[in-house]
Formats: structure tokens, sequence, C-alpha cells
């Protein structure tokens, strides 16, 4: 089996690259647990001073591997969304700690769980293709990877509630205005160059007063918390016949019929 996440190095910008492109790098275990300990490890390289985050081929990220997922809640073994607590918290705090710049470099679709991703970064560099899903409402589920804490310090409260009640697509344009991107560069040929540039001057800057900054935007309301939330909360969601017949229904591309319960 080849390995999930690539990891490279240019002097000292690290690019993390998911690299499931034939299932547009959607997130299985194996991915999520490669992810987790690579950005603990780059945490603790004093040779890295700013990280990339990218996606291999015509997509960033569309979140779960709703698969695996399907294949979890037939067999019944466990919660069904555990994974939020042992795999999806543990990254969120790492990238929302990373004591150095992330930029994410997001071409084509971010969805669900990969837009929770690209919304932990410090910036978002974004070309045509770029396309922002919260996803989780349409299979009964409400937001996790941080997203409860980091959409509405991106949007503001009311619209990061439309988004996530309402989902929909917000496409490059739109993103841009709503200060989803930082930047939106003319091709998708241009936007990984453009994210490893604005990284080296990010790399080649006070990377110590970077940390401190990030320190201090994040104590504006604590993510540790809104993740204990988000973790009750999938848990009350994964248990409802809404989200087994939702993702069933995504799966094998019908619509969703929600009964509330």
């Amino acid at each position: 089996m080849s390995d999930p996440l690539l990891v490279t190095r240019d002097d000292a910008v690290a690019t993390l690259t998911l690299d499931r492109p034939d299932s547009l790098n959607s997130l299985d275990v194996a991915l999520k647990e490669a992810l987790a300990a690579a950005l603990t490890s780059l945490a603790g390289d004093d040779t890295v001073r700013a990280v990339v985050l990218t996606g291999a081929g015509r997509a960033f990220c569309v979140g779960q591997d709703l698969r695996e997922h399907v294949a979890t809640l037939e067999s019944g073994e466990g919660p069904p969304l555990d994974t939020v607590a042992v795999h999806y918290n543990p990254i969120a705090k790492a990238l929302a700690g990373m004591p150095k710049p992330v930029v994410a470099a997001v071409r084509g679709a971010a969805a669900g769980a990969g837009a929770g991703l690209a919304f932990l970064a410090d910036f978002r560099i974004g070309g045509p293709s770029t396309a922002f899903t919260t996803a989780f409402a349409g299979v009964g589920l409400a937001a996790d990877s941080g997203m409860s804490w980091s959409l509405p310090r991106l949007v503001g409260h009311a619209k990061a509630t439309e988004l996530l009640m309402l989902g929909g697509t917000v496409r490059a344009g739109q993103a841009h205005q709503l200060g989803l991107l930082t930047d939106l560069v003319d091709s998708d040929e241009e936007v990984l160059p453009a994210a490893a540039q604005l990284a080296a001057r990010l790399a080649a800057g006070p990377t110590v007063a970077y940390a401190q900054i990030k320190r201090e935007l994040a104590a504006e309301g604590e993510l540790a918390r809104a993740l204990e939330v988000e973790a009750a909360a999938q848990a009350a969601c994964g248990a409802t016949a809404d989200h087994r017949n939702a993702t069933f229904a995504f799966v094998n591309k019908e619509t969703p019929v929600f009964t509330g319960r």
C-alpha cells in the first residue's frame, strides 16, 4: 500500500500532500493517522519554519471517506463516529496549535472535514476550481474538524450558520469575497507555487512572533472546548437513523429522506 501522505521539504518549508487522488483525498483512518503524526513531528522540528498543506490530483480533500464509514456503520463495531474524538480532534489541535505558519493550497473541492482542514490553516490560496462545501448536515451530522470554531471566525456567526445548516457550495470568487480564501490566483496551476512562495516568505520572517500571534488569536475562543462540543454533537448525530440512512443514500447517489430520528 502506498503512503497516503507525502511529506517533502524545500529549505525551511515542509509540504504535506494528501495523496489519495483516486478518492479525491478522502480521509480514511490511514491518512488521518499519518496526518496527525506528521503534524506532531513538524511542530517539534525547529528546522521547519512554515508548512504547506495541499492535496494531490484535482481536489484538495472531500472529507471523511464515506465508504469506509459505511463499512463501520454496517459492522456495528464501536461508536459510529468515534473518529471525531480519536482522529479529527487531535488533527485540529495540531493544525491550529502549530507554532509556525500553515498555508493551505486549495485546488478543487474542499468538503466536510476537508474544508475543516483548510479553515484551520493560517492562510488559504485558491484557484478557479476551488470550492468549499460544509457537507455535514446533508448526511445528518453536525460540524466537526474544528469547523464550529474556525468558520464563524472567518465569515461571522450568521454566515457560518447559513453555510452549516443550508449547505451548498461556495465557489472561488465568493469564497475570496467572504474571506475563506486569503488569495485567489488566476489558474489552478498557480495555486501550489503561490502557496509555496507565501510559505517561503513566512519562513524567512520572525517565526517566534508568528507563533505568539497565533497563540493570541486562538485565545479569543477556546478551540479545545469547541472540539469537546463537536465530539458530543457528532456522537448524538451518529446514532440517528437520519445519519445512517442519509449516508447510505449519499453513497448510492440517492436523495435522503430525514425523519428527525
